[in-house]
């Protein structure tokens, strides 16, 4: 099952302008905003408390520039299963633009055309709980809003579409652990003031 002493810390990204605007912001490689840059900054104090055995990052910038800023981006590596969800033809849109096209649209449930659907990221996620579940002490994930859901959901034994039930913010720290040897969700959206 893992080493049960084990704890995930999955870290968001800092803001960017898509965020802010509500872009679906997933192969699209941009940086953060200022504000973004000084709340993953603040990552730093907190994840300097915790040695880590290994880091991983997201290849999209914003992930490894929060990474960098909070402190942990010597040795760590680039994974490209951390990728953000392939939003395909709904790269750049807002929930509002694709709703007006396709009512009551969901993306862990109607996945996105020409991206992913839930599965095809469950798939992702799946390699990397096995390689972080080999890991014999601590891990630091850096990505984005919807790999990390899906992330949460597969922990604990949830189909990948019930990511849907985590909600989470940039800049953001979670912690996945065990319960007695049970994958659990130790914290989740915490915000670092």
């Amino acid at each position: 099952m893992g080493n049960v002493k084990q704890q995930v810390f999955l870290v968001r990204h800092g803001e960017t302008e898509w965020s802010l605007s509500g872009q679906h912001t997933g192969r699209t490689d941009i940086s953060l905003t200022e504000n973004g840059r000084t709340v993953a900054g603040r990552l730093a104090s907190v994840l300097a408390q915790t040695n880590f055995e290994l880091v991983l990052t997201s290849p999209l910038r914003r992930a490894r520039e929060t990474c960098e800023l909070a402190g942990l981006s010597e040795g760590a590596q680039i994974d490209s299963d951390l990728a953000e969800w392939d939003y395909g033809e709904y790269e750049g849109l807002t929930p509002k633009q694709i709703h007006a096209k396709v009512p009551g649209w969901m993306l862990f449930r109607d996945g996105a055309p020409g991206g992913e659907n839930a599965t095809q990221v469950g798939a992702r996620v799946d390699r990397l709980i096995v390689k972080v579940r080999a890991v014999d002490g601590h891990v630091a994930l850096f990505a984005h809003g919807h790999i990390f859901r899906v992330f949460a959901a597969r922990w604990i034994g949830l189909p990948p579409d019930q990511g849907c039930r985590f909600l989470l913010d940039t800049a953001t720290l979670n912690i996945l652990s065990y319960y007695r040897g049970i994958p659990a969700v130790k914290r989740w959206n915490a915000v670092i003031p």
